[in-house]
């Protein structure tokens, strides 16, 4: 079995279960409980054992041993609407030849200092280029592709309710 097909079959798997089962649909997300090592650098760790790693950058304090905590927003935008887009093709049977997935933003860093209290502490913008192909498949059906992965994106939509975020597509 292709690894397409095990997307789609586990996502349809999934996708009837909740129709079954609408009350198994609600569920806590797992916690993550972050420390501090030493100095700027923290730690997030999962209830299986997953890590992830932050630290500020020198200017700040920090050790700029590991990505900023603001970078990991956008590394993990990036790669879920990588992953909705990637699955939305498999369930659609449209086989990618290109995604790439980049993800920006623009920062007052005067907010995050406390110097100017109008000034929002986190980006005022995200802008998310997508480009992406497949072989014999329309330009009006990867913009759907990419249309629902942007309304399911359970990180990109919340973050589009409360800052403005552009999509930019380009056909490979």
């Amino acid at each position: 079995m292709s690894t397409q097909q095990q997307i789609r079959d586990s996502m349809q798997g999934v996708i009837e279960y909740y129709t079954q089962n609408p009350d198994h649909a609600l569920s806590q997300d797992k916690e993550a409980v972050a420390v501090i090592e030493e100095g700027l650098r923290a730690r997030a760790t999962g209830p299986n054992g997953q890590t992830l790693v932050c630290d500020m950058p020198q200017a700040l304090g920090g050790g700029a041993t590991a990505p900023s905590p603001g970078w990991m927003m956008r590394a993990a935008l990036a790669n879920c609407e990588a992953i909705m887009i990637a699955l939305r093709a498999a369930q659609l049977g449209i086989e990618l030849t290109t995604l790439e997935v980049r993800v920006d933003s623009l920062s007052d860093d005067r907010g995050m200092l406390g110097m100017d209290a109008s000034r929002p502490a986190g980006p005022l913008n995200m802008k998310i280029s997508i480009r992406i192909g497949a072989d014999g498949v329309s330009a009006d059906a990867l913009h759907s592709v990419v249309e629902w992965a942007e309304k399911c994106s359970p990180v990109g939509e919340p973050l589009a309710r409360v800052m403005p975020t552009e999509y930019v597509v380009e056909i490979d």
